[in-house]
């Protein structure tokens, strides 16, 4: 694992940016790999001036997208898909035909994530950009969530609905339920990103790269990734 630390939240950014454009460079077909949250937002901002000021293009590129709330969909200012298409998807040249996230309005969720594992089957991430929750957690895997796991129905934990609070005006109004790919999606990448920023993440860094290797703590599995690149900024790297 490559760790780089850095000042603050913008350095973290621009690190994270350098790392994505090169994927994008040497491959401007790849498939990349997204996340949503608050984390990734300085880097999707500067893919965006990227495009507009120096018109690196998208339009070959595919995009998979890490999760979805389920019961949520578009129309939803909450949801993934929209969260994405505000802040990032819109500011590109990418077709929106070129994206996929798992679709949490399906009636069938189980079969939805069937068809969401065959897709990935069929598109191997270039690049998977992660971030990392306070207890461990990549993508929507908790804590307990076994390796070997594709695409699944997940029943949140009371520390990730907490932290994703933040995002809705009320915590009762933060979906349990959510559509996630799996460790096994995630680490079947060719490349993984991962970014971490706040003394909030301190200990998940510290059991990413330290730890033993765990399905208590699913971000330690990168441990195993043969290519993975750690950029968090000095307050979540405190612990290492």
């Amino acid at each position: 694992m490559k760790i780089i630390i850095t000042k603050d939240y913008e350095t973290m950014s621009d690190e994270a940016f350098r790392v994505m454009a090169d994927v994008v460079k040497q491959n401007p077909a790849a498939v990349l790999g997204l996340a949503t949250g608050t984390t990734p937002l300085g880097l999707y901002a500067r893919m965006a001036k990227d495009h507009r000021e120096n018109g690196t293009s998208y339009r070959n590129v595919h995009t998979v997208n890490l999760d979805e709330y389920a019961g949520l969909g578009a129309e939803s200012d909450q949801s993934y898909v929209w969260f994405m298409r505000e802040n990032l998807f819109r500011h590109l040249d990418l077709p929106l035909g070129n994206t996929n996230l798992p679709n949490g309005k399906a009636e069938d969720l189980l079969a939805e994530c069937a068809r969401y594992n065959a897709l990935l089957s069929e598109m191997q991430q270039d690049i998977q950009l992660l971030g990392i929750g306070s207890n461990g957690h990549i993508a929507f895997n908790e804590p307990g969530t076994p390796f070997g796991a594709e695409t699944h129905v997940v029943e949140l934990a009371e520390s990730t609905i907490r932290d994703n609070a933040r995002l809705f005006a009320r915590e009762e109004d933060v979906p349990r339920r959510a559509l996630s790919m799996g460790l096994k999606n995630i680490m079947h990448a060719k490349k993984i990103l991962i970014l971490a920023n706040g003394a909030n993440k301190a200990k998940a860094v510290c059991g990413l790269v330290k730890g033993p290797v765990t399905e208590q703590l699913p971000a330690s599995v990168l441990q195993l990734h043969p290519d993975c690149v750690l950029i968090c900024d000095e307050a979540a790297a405190s612990l290492l």
